[in-house]
């Protein structure tokens, strides 16, 4: 069945959509639609800690960069965790405030004190995350918004959180070298 179909579409000069990227497990779209706009898939990899791995991590950009601080200038933009291992809320929380301690210094940190707070708030509530589950952290018209499998979940305003925020991946002390390098497409 699969023969007749792609012998109509090269007849009719149609392609069929691109095969969406596997990592880890976890089936990743190539595109997303983002704030009105069309995201691809820059990189992912997967996020171990000690022999288990806990999640997928993709980066959905506008236009694919190899570098951190281009990055940073793109809007919109997404990282979703897609997740291996049940984790509880607080493994999530403190996973993502000891990558942002890492990445930001102290002052960066004071100066998002108030939004961070509410992102650890927003995870909490969450009390779990299943094998399966997907965790998107969408950067669009200045906010980050946070959701659970697609649904809604929180708000954080303000582009210097977010930044802060993807430093975690991709600052100069990245929760897992090799998965930088993987977001980053290299």
């Amino acid at each position: 069945m699969k023969q007749p179909l792609i012998g109509l579409c090269l007849a009719l000069g149609l392609s069929l959509p691109a095969p969406a990227a596997e990592v880890g497990g976890a089936k990743l779209d190539d595109k997303v639609s983002l704030g009105g706009q069309e995201l691809q898939l820059n990189g992912a990899g997967i996020r171990t800690r000690l022999l288990f791995k806990v999640y997928v991590a993709s980066l959905y950009l506008p236009r694919k960069s190899s570098e951190a601080a281009a990055v940073l200038t793109q809007a919109p933009r997404r990282i979703q965790l897609n997740v291996l291992r049940q984790l509880t809320a607080d493994q999530l929380v403190d996973a993502l405030v000891e990558g942002m301690q890492a990445n930001n210094s102290a002052d960066e940190l004071a100066a998002v004190k108030a939004q961070t707070d509410q992102l650890v708030a927003t995870m909490k509530a969450f009390n779990a995350v299943r094998e399966g589950d997907i965790v998107a952290l969408d950067f669009v018209g200045g906010d980050t918004r946070i959701s659970l499998n697609g649904e809604a979940r929180g708000v954080v305003t303000g582009e210097r959180f977010n930044q802060a925020l993807t430093r975690v991946w991709l600052g100069d002390k990245p929760v897992q070298a090799d998965l930088k390098k993987a977001l980053l497409g290299s």
